[in-house]
């Protein structure tokens, strides 16, 4: 019997690429759209000699729905799904959009000492993996959450949750970076799947030539 895939995501630390978290999907979604807005380089400029030139890869987004549900941990007797149901879920995924709590107070510590400059907070890098073949560093863009049932405590026991993730490609993380060793690969998948579509003719197209 083939074991079922699931897809999900993976935080891993930005500088050690060692894996922090997994978190996969309970359910996989029935669909997972996706939409590449090309990056033309004679869009903006307008100029002709530009007109066949790509200033790099198309910026990438997923969009996908997802189901949790405890009822069969629920059956089961789980201590953790009796006492707090989805919740747990829930907050692994909301939690990779938020900084960390100890970031936010060492921050704030170092505001009340007078420090005039404070980095941006930095978070893992966040993988969407959907197969060993579509390992992509994204970054959450979107993330809504219906909660559709609840149990004596009000504890959500199904919810349904919409998650927008965009590409991070070589141009916003360059290619020494990990996430970008890692697209490249992505890229490169896509080509060598291109190569085993099986190719037209322009007879097919009602044509002899295209002069």
């Amino acid at each position: 019997m083939t074991r079922l895939l699931k897809g999900g995501l993976v935080l891993v630390d930005p500088d050690s690429a060692a894996v922090r978290t997994v978190i996969a999907l309970q359910y996989n979604p029935e669909t997972v759209s996706r939409t590449l807005q090309v990056q033309a380089a004679g869009s903006e400029s307008g100029e002709r000699s530009e007109a066949l030139r790509l200033k790099g890869p198309p910026v990438e987004t997923f969009k996908l729905d997802a189901e949790i549900d405890a009822a069969d941990q629920l059956e089961t007797g789980d201590p953790v799904a009796g006492e707090h149901g989805v919740e747990p879920q829930l907050a692994a995924l909301e939690t990779i959009v938020y900084p960390s709590s100890d970031i936010l107070q060492a921050n704030d510590a170092l505001a009340r000492a007078g420090t005039l400059e404070i980095a941006p907070m930095q978070a893992p890098m966040t993988l969407f993996v959907w197969s060993k073949n579509r390992i992509v560093p994204v970054r959450v863009t979107d993330l809504s959450v219906t909660e559709e049932a609840f149990d004596s405590a009000l504890n959500p026991i199904r919810a349904k949750i919409s998650l927008g993730l965009r590409v991070l490609s070589v141009v916003d993380l360059g290619f020494d970076h990990p996430g970008g060793s890692l697209f490249l690969t992505y890229q490169q998948q896509k080509e060598r799947l291109a190569g085993l579509a099986a190719g037209a003719t322009l007879s097919s197209l009602g044509i002899g030539s295209i002069q």
